[in-house]
């Protein structure tokens, strides 16, 4: 039975007393049960104390109610929460595993999500935040221990770069780490899950997450192109749909390969969230490889090269990023041939 549910005297008078719970799976950060209630089934997640426990709890019930919104449900229903204890009861959902062409549903779902939120909730959420200088010295010092020359200009190009993602405009709902793991694939579509680290700001720096290679996430999947372009399709129609705006076509270009090289930047994203924040991660690949989820470091490294080399051709402020990420990921495999590519499937 495992420990039991927090469900206080409030969440009985409103909800009922739990009949039956069983412990389930979840991340250090929370304790999560599968509770049985009169008439429903549902889902109860408690966040233990760490830092910014509260922060985080904050951004999840906000994060939920503003999903809420959607006229095709893209997350569980918020049934009640207890802030003092840090609970939220959520709706029980029927996962089933997804199918081979899951992607395509799921960006479909990541618009719909997106587009719950606008420029009226300014401050329901604080700002997506991007890379900073630091994590351009880091990438620059990773060059030169790979040997790679860096061209006149490219450190201009980094640092308007870290400038145009820190005013990327947009009010979009952002999940934070919408990873295979925190999207449940239901009979009725895909919904997301696990809110703690929601935002506002750009859908392009999650939707450039299919391109990437999730990697704020345990599983590293990279799409073959014919399905990358579905999926991202899937997008677009979906955020017209609900908008009724259309993002054109050098907006989602110029979009996705500053948010492409962003997330190269950052070596907290080569770790998983625990380990964030305390070294530079970039700095250690050189010397020593590790395995998180279902890639290592240098394969999250060189995918995230090539991606960023090709992503970025014919960008007209990002050529010399382009050309040093082709150069690095080059030199990378050569000091490492025996790296394989990153799955190309989901497990």
């Amino acid at each position: 039975m495992g420990l039991r549910p927090v469900f206080g005297e409030e969440l009985r008078a409103e909800l009922g007393t739990p009949r039956r719970w069983r412990r389930l799976g979840s991340s250090p950060r929370s304790r999560v049960w599968r509770v049985e209630l009169p008439g429903t089934t549902a889902v109860v997640k408690q966040l233990v104390d760490g830092p910014e426990a509260d922060d985080r709890y904050a951004r999840e019930v906000t994060a939920l109610r503003l999903a809420a919104r959607a006229a095709s449900p893209v997350a569980p229903a918020l049934l009640a929460a207890d802030p003092a204890a840090r609970v939220l009861v959520l709706e029980h959902l029927a996962h089933r595993p997804p199918a081979g062409d899951w992607t395509v549903d799921y960006a479909a779902a990541l618009a719909r999500l997106h587009a719950t939120a606008g420029p009226a909730d300014a401050g329901a959420l604080p700002r997506w935040k991007g890379p900073g200088r630091a994590d351009i010295h880091s990438f620059l010092a990773l060059a030169a221990t790979l040997r790679v020359p860096v061209a006149t200009g490219v450190a201009d190009e980094l640092d308007a770069l870290v400038e145009r993602l820190g005013r990327a405009p947009g009010h979009a709902l952002l999940h934070g780490d919408p990873c295979p793991g925190n999207d449940l694939h239901t009979p009725t579509g895909t919904r997301f899950v696990d809110f703690e680290q929601a935002s506002l700001g750009s859908g392009l720096m999650e939707l450039a997450y299919l391109r990437i290679g999730f990697p704020t996430c345990w599983c590293v999947t990279a799409a073959p192109a014919p399905m990358l372009e579905r999926a991202e399709n899937a997008y677009l129609t979906a955020w017209h749909a609900e908008t009724g705006t259309r993002i054109r076509d050098a907006e989602l270009r110029d979009g996705l390969a500053d948010a492409c090289a962003g997330w190269l930047l950052r070596g907290d994203a080569l770790v998983e969230r625990a380990r964030r924040e305390a070294a530079d991660h970039l700095a250690r690949v050189p010397r020593r490889d590790w395995k998180w989820g279902t890639a290592t470091a240098r394969q999250r490294l060189v995918h995230r090269l090539g991606v960023v080399a090709r992503t970025t051709a014919g960008h007209p402020e990002l050529a010399g990023v382009g050309g040093l990420s082709r150069a690095m990921r080059q030199q990378a495999l050569a000091r490492w041939p025996a790296l394989r590519p990153v799955p190309t499937k989901r497990p």
